[in-house]
């Protein structure tokens, strides 16, 4: 191993985040870890993000492709990285100074781990449409430490919801030798399956600390309606292929399997529904019921959609 090389790479996919990204990029070389090397992975943007990347000099190493897609960007990146521990940031997020160092202590800690996370803090923008300053988020209130119920082997919490968020994962390098990169066939929860594929293999720490802020803003992927329910599709896949066990002997129940699936179905077609797709919509809504046939609710949206209602969203 050499002695210049990195303890950990930080890849950054981005595609035109002209406006957010000098702030990303501050909050990583703000952080109190210092031996680390920054990729940004650039997909082929329009406005000025490779620009605003490159007059960082050496401290950010630009990757430029054309556009493939955020898997691609992230895999790319991957390819590219030489740290012992790699960070997989979105280009709009935001880490606290302490971030990387208290996960670093855990993976010294734990050997055995192959994934390190942390709670987050949604930040979401004032009426203005301006993102409250990161330094008036407080988070030294919160509590230290590990959260146990969310550590260890969670394969089986997995199946529940995406408990993982992307910017706030430390991962050994040689994880991904194992267990693979993202799937780029996949459009949406990637990351998820990639957490799956991961829990399989290692136990997860969770630290209990929030270390990243979550951006909210309307061009984010998970609030564009899709015709496919990547989500459903991924966990029974999952379960189908690997049960609902994690490897330590905990898991969950099929009542709880199916009614998450049926939770799952619900929320898919009420965002269709608040979008007018009524055909998608009562499609889901009727899934959900057949997954679930006490949650009678799921029905009572579909002549409630068809007489005109449209949920918020």
């Amino acid at each position: 191993m050499r002695s210049s090389q990195p303890t950990v790479s930080v890849i950054i996919p981005t595609y035109n985040c002209e406006s957010y990204i000098v702030e990303t990029l501050e909050s990583i070389l703000d952080q109190t870890f210092k031996n680390i090397e920054i990729i940004v992975v650039d997909d082929g943007s329009t406005d000025r993000t490779c620009q605003i990347v490159s007059s960082y000099g050496a401290l950010v190493r630009l990757v430029t492709q054309s556009n493939s897609g955020v898997c691609a960007a992230r895999n790319r990146g991957i390819r590219e990285a030489a740290g012992r521990y790699l960070c997989l940031m979105d280009h709009d997020d935001y880490w606290f100074p302490d971030k990387l160092a208290l996960q670093l202590e855990e993976m010294d800690a734990h050997p055995e781990v192959g994934l390190v996370y942390s709670t987050f803090i949604w930040w979401w923008p004032d009426a203005d449409g301006t993102f409250p300053d990161p330094g008036s988020y407080r988070v030294q209130p919160y509590p230290a430490g590990i959260d146990e119920e969310f550590s260890g082997w969670i394969y089986h919490l997995l199946l529940l919801d995406c408990w993982v968020l992307t910017s706030s994962a430390l991962i050994r390098a040689e994880v991904f030798d194992k267990c693979g990169v993202f799937d780029e066939s996949l459009p949406y929860s990637e990351d998820w399956d990639l957490w799956l594929r991961i829990s399989r293999e290692y136990p997860f720490i969770k630290v209990k600390k929030p270390l990243t802020l979550y951006r909210q803003h309307p061009r984010q992927g998970n609030l564009i309606p899709r015709n496919t329910d990547y989500r459903t599709e991924l966990l029974v896949r999952s379960a189908t292929k690997w049960g609902l066990c994690s490897r330590d002997g905990r898991c969950i129940s099929k009542r709880e399997f199916r009614q998450t699936i049926a939770r799952y179905h619900k929320d898919f077609g009420i965002r269709h529904l608040a979008s007018g797709n009524l055909k998608i919509a009562n499609r889901s809504f009727l899934k959900s019921w057949l997954k679930s046939p006490f949650g009678l609710k799921s029905l009572l949206y579909i002549p409630a959609g068809l007489f005109g209602w449209r949920p918020k969203w």
